[in-house]
């Protein structure tokens, strides 16, 4: 039985918002939490700046990111124009919290052609301001729909994108890395999840959530679509209410883009809807600073992000904009400037990895991860931070040591080639001349 209203409160009282049994739990976790560290990705460009200082004028690779507009070309003028005229024929007006019928409807029918059989259209969809703060509304829709309360666990790989790390932590979940063995690119395994689920238990603790990451960062590693559906049910199997597929790289490969709809044909109704999809235009369209991404979950999912988006992080119109035009000039036709060259640097990165022997994973996206850990040892290097304070110090080249991401890569570097394939020779080079000089 709900608790009833309370009586009216003087006006000289002060006032509750809800109910005294619906107030938010005192939550003394604060006191003990670790400060979330910056990332130390914008210390990687500081080695350059050492390497500009002792050899003016030197030839630099930065490697280090895929930051389209930088290392390979932006949003073609034509989109930007085309998202102009939107915006101008739209207006600056509020929109809805989940961004505009427009962008549903076009993501949905054309960027992903949901067919009726799926269950899933427009209403499923919903704009996000840039891939984490879509990442940050699936948190809290993992926790406050499936296990209904803060602190159990969001499972990610052994060696996770940065803000994977850092991301759940900030609203009230934890982390956990599943196992996974390097000779295997620590993938993630049914019996590893089931074993992560018991893990968080001796914690006193549940996993809200697990995220599947293809192509992957920091590895590049590629996973079927078949591979992603039975870890998803493997992860339902073990109790864990939601998974969360990032396909952000996905049409940034020489394969096909993942298809929607036969991800979810063999999947129950109720399967479903404890999917969550992650996608968005700052990778294969260069638009990082565009901030546009999407979340395609549960009609559920969308209305309780969509409530809470009304209360916070409303998306531009301007970054769904761009996405509309994108997808109505086609979006093949779209992403071609960046997809096209790092397609080409992909097959020239893999050749000189393959020929000079060195220990690699490189599947699709825009990162290869690289085992330095043999000429680290000839070094005395104590981890892949030391290696990438020499390579862009000693070398001009911007890497990104692999234990940046978690103590388990720290033998290895990611290394993105999302640069033209003339440049990522050149760049592959230095590296390798780098490394041969220990």
């Amino acid at each position: 039985m709900s608790e009833p209203r309370p009586t009216p409160v003087p006006e000289d009282r002060p006032a509750l918002v809800v109910r005294p049994g619906e107030l938010s739990g005192l939550d003394g976790s604060p006191q003990a939490m670790v400060a979330i560290p910056g990332s130390r990705m914008f210390e990687i460009r500081d080695a350059l700046a050492v390497f500009e200082r002792d050899h003016p004028g030197g030839e630099q690779f930065d490697a280090s990111q895929g930051d389209g507009g930088a290392s390979l070309p932006g949003v073609p003028e034509e989109l930007l124009d085309a998202a102009h005229a939107l915006q101008k024929e739209h207006g600056t007006g509020y929109d809805q919290p989940f961004g505009t019928n427009l962008f549903r409807k076009v993501t949905a029918e054309q960027y992903w052609g949901l067919e009726a059989s799926s269950g899933w259209g427009p209403e499923n969809v919903v704009a996000c301001q840039g891939g984490r703060d879509a990442l940050l509304k699936a948190y809290e829709a993992m926790q406050f729909l499936g296990m209904k309360r803060r602190g159990d666990f969001v499972l990610v790989s052994r060696v996770p994108w940065i803000s994977y790390n850092w991301g759940p932590y900030a609203v009230g979940a934890n982390v956990l890395l599943a196992p996974g063995r390097e000779a295997d690119g620590w993938a993630l395994t049914a019996e590893g999840i089931a074993e992560t689920v018991h893990e968080a238990a001796r914690h006193g603790r549940g996993v809200a959530g697990l995220v599947v990451t293809s192509p992957d960062n920091p590895t590049g590693r590629t996973i079927p679509l078949d591979r992603q559906r039975e870890l998803a049910r493997a992860a339902f199997s073990a109790g864990i209410p939601f998974v969360l597929f990032d396909w952000i790289y996905h049409r940034v490969s020489e394969e096909p883009p993942h298809d929607l709809n036969a991800f979810l044909a063999p999947l129950s109704p109720a399967e479903r809807d404890r999917c969550m999809i992650l996608d968005g235009i700052t990778k294969s369209l260069g638009a990082s600073n565009v901030r546009n991404a999407h979340l395609v979950v549960s009609k559920s999912v969308a209305k309780f992000v969509a409530s809470r988006a009304s209360h916070g992080v409303i998306p531009s119109f301007h970054s769904t904009a761009v996405a509309i035009a994108a997808t109505r000039i086609g979006f093949d036709r779209a992403a071609a400037p960046i997809v096209g060259p790092t397609n080409a640097s992909r097959k020239v990165l893999r050749g000189i990895l393959e020929a000079k022997g060195l220990s690699h994973i490189l599947g699709q996206g825009y990162y290869a991860f690289i085992d330095v850990g043999p000429f680290m040892d000839r070094a005395g290097m104590a981890d892949s931070a030391a290696m990438g304070a020499y390579l862009g110090e000693r070398h001009g080249l911007a890497v990104v040591p692999g234990v940046y991401f978690s103590d388990f890569g720290a033998r290895w570097i990611r290394f993105s080639y999302a640069l033209p394939p003339a440049t990522t020779a050149r760049a592959a080079d230095r590296l390798w001349e780098a490394l041969s000089e220990l």
